[in-house]
């Protein structure tokens, strides 16, 4: 059912604080939660509930803990136990008084993840307008725009055969458990030492022992497949909950280390994939490609990032422009009169291709668009900002949409940082130019 409304009475009560008699209102956090449009939000993604059922939790308690969790870079359970003792916290979410009991369930943020989708660029569109309204960003800095891509990582280990052989050997354990399949041997402890010892030997360059502790993780990775096989024949409901799991195993079972084509590089995430981006401290990195886009020139609040997306697949840059334009002019409003790549992109699909320029490019590069061009390389900047200071570096959603939310909601805590940091300034000139006028002046002097 559609959320519940969110409510204030306005009342006192005996035997609780009111958050707006604790806090101070002028703080950052109560200005921006002043300028949200809530009412909008929810109006949006209302069509996303059913009408039956029981209402669920209100828009603004949970969109408001996503919005802090990306802007603090916290985590699910981090912002959960931050709201208990922060009253900035409760008051941004919509708490009329002080609470000392979170008052729903962690998961209910995964739950609204997944429910949204798509939606979640409501927020980014919906910080870029409070940047605007605050005068953080104007209208004219929507319109030259710098694209570029990187990696999104996925929160696994790096791949090797023995931790993705011993890998799948636990987790067919695990589901054999779970479904009450009894196996006639587990090969847990054998596959543990096995894996160990690969590693070792790896390390000291020992490859002829090495390949014999892999053969051992094969061979015993075969045996529990054909075991649970046997086991489960013939019972329809048992066999589709073990389809996805032994085709996995069988997969990683079968890849070589240098073969061409599609290769599993984890068992509990098989959507992951191996980029290579020419970084000599990370030649190859596990997770998703992700596109960027932000103004070209800073903006007065900074330079905000106008549109992210999670790009699954690993296509080529220059295939993903016009697309990644269109968009942005969508989420914005406003067309774009240049853009500004690196050479990734060069054998792009954008509609007018004279209006996009390569970094190197000499042709029709002068003057203005010399030195916007020169700019190109700020995105970088940008890129380790979502990744140091948001949850860019790592993602440790699950699945193709976990990457996609992940993409979006880290660019809107970066605005929202920015808006955040515009707004700290504004109070600081506010009150300087009050004490300056209150200041009281010396006296002239009389002229002898």
């Amino acid at each position: 059912m559609r959320p519940k409304k969110h409510e204030t009475t306005g009342a006192g009560d005996l035997f609780r604080a009111r958050l707006d008699q604790i806090i101070n209102l002028k703080h950052e956090l109560v200005q921006l939660a002043g300028k949200i449009n809530w009412e909008w939000i929810d109006g949006e993604i209302a069509p996303l509930f059913s009408d039956k059922g029981r209402p669920a939790t209100s828009t603004r308690f949970v969109i408001g803990l996503l919005l802090l969790k990306h802007i603090f870079a916290l985590s699910d359970e981090q912002v959960c136990e931050r709201w208990v003792y922060d009253p900035y916290f409760q008051y941004f979410t919509g708490a009329e008084f002080f609470q000392h009991v979170f008052p729903h369930e962690r998961s209910d943020l995964s739950h609204w993840r997944n429910r949204l989708g798509d939606k979640l660029e409501l927020l980014l569109a919906e910080s870029l307008r409070i940047a605007h309204q605050t005068g953080a960003l104007r209208t004219n800095d929507l319109a030259r725009v710098t694209v570029d891509t990187t990696v999104q990582p996925k929160a696994i280990t790096f791949p090797t055969a023995a931790k993705l052989l011993h890998a799948a050997i636990k987790g067919l354990n695990r589901l054999a458990r779970k479904h009450g399949v009894r196996l006639r041997q587990s090969y847990l402890r054998i596959a543990k030492r096995a894996a160990m010892m690969a590693g070792r030997y790896a390390h000291a360059k020992q490859f002829k022992r090495h390949r014999r502790q892999l053969r051992i993780l094969r061979s015993r990775l075969g045996r529990i497949i054909r075991d649970i096989r046997r086991k489960i024949a013939g019972q329809a409901d048992i066999e589709a909950g073990f389809e996805w799991p032994l085709a996995r195993a069988n997969q990683i079972r079968s890849q070589q280390q240098r073969q061409r084509g599609w290769k599993l590089y984890s068992f509990h995430a098989p959507e992951v994939e191996c980029i290579g981006k020419g970084k000599a401290s990370a030649p190859y990195e596990f997770g998703v490609k992700a596109s960027i886009v932000t103004t070209n020139a800073r903006a007065r609040g900074g330079q905000f990032v106008l549109h992210a997306k999670a790009l699954p697949g690993n296509p080529y840059d220059g295939h993903t422009l016009g697309a990644v334009i269109a968009a942005t002019e969508r989420l914005t409003g406003r067309d774009i009169e240049r853009a500004y790549v690196d050479k990734g992109y060069r054998g792009h699909d954008t509609t007018n291709p004279r209006r996009v320029f390569i970094s190197g490019q000499k042709r029709g590069v002068f003057g203005v668009i010399k030195r916007e061009l020169r700019r190109r390389s700020a995105i970088e900047a940008v890129i380790g900002h979502l990744k140091t200071d948001g949850h860019l570096g790592r993602c440790y959603l699950k699945g193709r949409a976990g990457d996609a939310a992940n993409a979006v909601l880290t660019a809107v805590g970066y605005n929202l940082r920015l808006v955040l940091a515009w707004l700290r300034i504004l109070l600081r000139l506010i009150l300087g130019a009050l004490l300056q006028a209150l200041a009281p002046r010396p006296p002239l002097k009389q002229a002898s």
